[in-house]
């Protein structure tokens, strides 16, 4: 078994395959996404991303929270706890900084979306901070919002 990790500014470009195999399981529950570049190729920071395998977790500060960007894992290296491990290690890196709680964004009805982010310990959050919405409304702009989306929160403690 591999181990999270921060990832080697190297690696970065190569992730943008992980994120569109995952992003293409999608289709299945009808959700297409615009065309355009991946969020991980859209980072240039290896300092902001977790990798395991064929799986990574990108994170930025929104709000004074950890915020989970996109959490991808090839659909090849699904259900072998690669998700649940990234997950984690996003939440030990929020309390090793300080922060309060992890936020993101996500489709509420999709099974690997909100309901997995509810097992792991996220409600959602009705009130989000102003970089936080600022987010929710670029999404919007991208196109993204094409089932409905709702902002979680999960506290470290």
């Amino acid at each position: 078994m591999s181990v999270v990790r921060w990832a080697d500014k190297g690696e970065l470009s190569g992730l943008a395959d992980v994120e569109r195999a995952a992003d293409g399981l999608f289709a299945q529950v009808g959700i297409v996404f615009p065309p355009g570049t991946t969020m991980i190729e859209e980072c240039d920071d290896p300092s902001r991303v977790l990798v395991e395998g064929r799986g990574f977790a990108m994170i930025s500060m929104v709000d004074g929270n950890v915020h989970l960007d996109q959490l991808a894992v090839h659909p090849d290296s699904m259900r072998q706890g690669i998700g649940g491990r990234l997950m984690s290690a996003v939440i030990d890196h929020a309390l090793a900084v300080g922060a309060p709680g992890v936020t993101l964004t996500t489709f509420r009805d999709v099974p690997w979306n909100g309901p997995w982010y509810e097992r792991h310990g996220f409600a959602v959050m009705d009130d989000p901070g102003p970089e936080l919405r600022a987010i929710v409304e670029h999404e919007r702009e991208l196109g993204i919002e094409l089932a409905p989306r709702i902002v979680m929160y999960r506290p470290v403690v």
